[in-house]
């Protein structure tokens, strides 16, 4: 009889350890995701950057270039990428965006460009497609990091390397920005 009682407990315990560790990789695997998200979100940006220099280059030949390396040394953000990573390709690209807006400021006949005006609308949806990236992300680690601090989960967390992972914090930068419009 304490055979059984034992052996039916090891088998609720690994019962449960797989559950755990089903769970866990769920959640982990969200954040990864979460990421990912942002790094299309980031590169879309990047791209209607890119168009948006186009635009300007007539105008401004000698920051097309300074703008156009700019934007040629962006790296890719995948779900593995950390938070550091992500900060840095945003305060790239709103470094590039300051630049490009600083053109526009210099050209009030570029600023009145149908297709700069077009542009410009795409890169402020883009904007905000990244905004909303970051915020599931953050909520993507909160969830995360509970269940890797709640105990039990907590038990099973540290047998199997899973670790909380570290927000996005806001870009401090960001309130500074010139409006796009």
């Amino acid at each position: 009889m304490g055979i059984i009682i034992a052996i039916a407990a090891v088998a609720v315990i690994v019962i449960w350890l797989i559950s755990a560790q089903r769970k866990l990789t769920v959640l982990d695997e969200n954040v990864n995701n979460a990421m990912s998200q942002i790094g299309v979100a980031l590169s879309s940006r990047w791209d209607a950057l890119g168009a948006l220099l186009d635009l300007t280059k007539g105008y401004a030949e000698h920051e097309y270039k300074t703008i156009s390396d700019t934007i040629k040394m962006r790296t890719s953000i995948t779900g593995k990428s950390t938070v550091a990573e992500a900060a840095q390709q945003e305060n790239i690209i709103n470094q590039t965006m300051g630049r490009l807006l600083a053109v526009a400021e210099s050209y009030p006949e570029l600023k009145a460009n149908e297709n700069y005006i077009k542009t410009m609308d795409g890169v402020n949806e883009y904007e905000n497609v990244v905004r909303k990236t970051r915020l599931i992300y953050n909520d993507s680690v909160t969830k995360l990091n509970r269940a890797v601090r709640m105990f039990p989960t907590s038990v099973a967390a540290a047998v199997m390397g899973f670790k909380s992972r570290d927000y996005l914090e806001a870009n401090d930068g960001k309130a500074d920005m010139p409006s796009m419009k």
